[in-house]
């Protein structure tokens, strides 16, 4: 089971829905680094459950960092994260245990494990795992702050109803860093909250698309080829369970237009080499050129539904209906968005000090022995 990624800083999940506890191993961290808790306290809260749009488990989220910091200050070690399981029903999964949920891990993992998985509530594949994901990208969040790199997710439609797109990028990301609902307008969060609830009564669920910018990355960072600022990028996004599909700038409508709508001409502002569209997504020859990096992802409708569904039995190769029990979300979109945050987070953190550096994301101050 491969459970790490990443080449400068490394990030190493572990953990299952309903066991003891799930949590992060960071690796990498450039020594000296403040552990921003306001901020991990803040995306963890977003991707929190959160009234009748969201499933009814609510986790308290109460992590421990048990080495890799003293003082509040990162050490230079590998900094481990635990965040207890508490809140679990496992008995709600007892009679699934041979009948595989369409649509879900179930039937992969049998294979895969021969039938030692840990199948409760999706064990390693549920959604449970992205909450140590989320601390270590807001750990990595508040390092590419202070260099200037922000990020920003939105859900750009959500079973057919479209919000507004990025236009003043920096006050964008701004304004969605204080929102739990991730729309940039407020008519589009009022009738996706609608089309959830209507979702939720007749027991379905919808799914939709994210849009993110990422601002400040400077031109130059990534590589050809194999680890393009686009492959590392979509190697994170497609971890993330529920995301099926990802394209940069302007993506799939590029197949659509001459090559004299599709390029983006440069021009100098302000005496900064820039392009005057964007429909690459801030990548060229998957390195940056120093503009926005936009990406889009489609995320799938929650798969745990409350409607009879044909599965089968692996015990004794039959087929059969099933009604899931439980406690499930009839939309994950919302709650996903701050995990987009974190693996972009994660992402560009690891090109960053790839170029650059491990140091490059340390704080600007002497060392204690110099201070000494």
């Amino acid at each position: 089971m491969k459970n790490t990624f990443g080449s400068a800083i490394g990030i190493t999940l572990f953990g299952e829905s309903h066991g003891e506890a799930i949590g992060v191993v960071i690796d990498g961290l450039a020594p000296g680094r403040e552990i921003d808790r306001e901020e991990i306290s803040r995306m963890l809260t977003l991707r929190r459950p959160s009234g009748s749009i969201s499933t009814a488990r609510v986790e308290g989220d109460e992590y421990r960092i048990i080495s890799g910091a003293m003082a509040g200050y990162t050490t230079g070690a590998p900094l481990t994260v635990i965040i207890p399981n508490e809140n679990v029903s496992s008995k709600d999964y007892s009679k699934i245990k041979d009948t595989p949920r369409p649509s879900h891990a179930d039937y992969a993992a049998h294979c895969k494990y021969h039938g030692y998985e840990d199948y409760r509530g999706g064990g390693h594949f549920s959604g449970r795992i992205t909450a140590p994901l989320v601390v270590a990208g807001a750990i990595l969040t508040s390092a590419l702050a202070k260099k200037g790199v922000h990020i920003g997710t939105h859900i750009s439609a959500l079973h057919g109803i479209c919000d507004r797109g990025f236009q003043n990028i920096c006050e964008d990301i701004a304004m969605l860093r204080k929102k739990s609902f991730p729309t940039l307008s407020d008519d589009a969060e009022a009738k996706m909250r609608e089309e959830i609830l209507y979702a939720r009564g007749q027991g379905d669920s919808v799914g939709g698309v994210l849009e993110s910018a990422i601002i400040g990355l400077p031109a130059g960072v990534g590589e050809p080829w194999f680890d393009s600022v686009e492959s590392v990028i979509s190697h994170l996004l497609f971890s993330v369970g529920g995301v099926k599909g990802v394209e940069f700038g302007d993506g799939f409508g590029l197949a659509e237009l001459y090559g004299s709508e599709a390029n983006d001409p440069f021009c100098i502002e302000d005496g900064r080499i820039k392009t005057k569209t964007n429909r690459a997504g801030g990548i060229n020859g998957g390195i940056t050129n120093g503009m926005p990096v936009t990406v889009r992802c489609a995320v799938k409708p929650t798969p745990s539904i409350y409607k009879e569904q044909n599965t089968v039995n692996l015990a004794d190769m039959t087929e059969e209906s099933l009604l899931i029990d439980g406690r499930h979300d009839p939309a994950i979109i919302h709650r996903a968005r701050v995990v987009i945050d974190a693996v972009l987070a994660i992402a560009v953190a690891d090109l960053l000090t790839v170029r650059y550096g491990t140091d490059y994301l340390s704080e600007k101050s002497e060392s204690k022995r110099e201070k000494r």
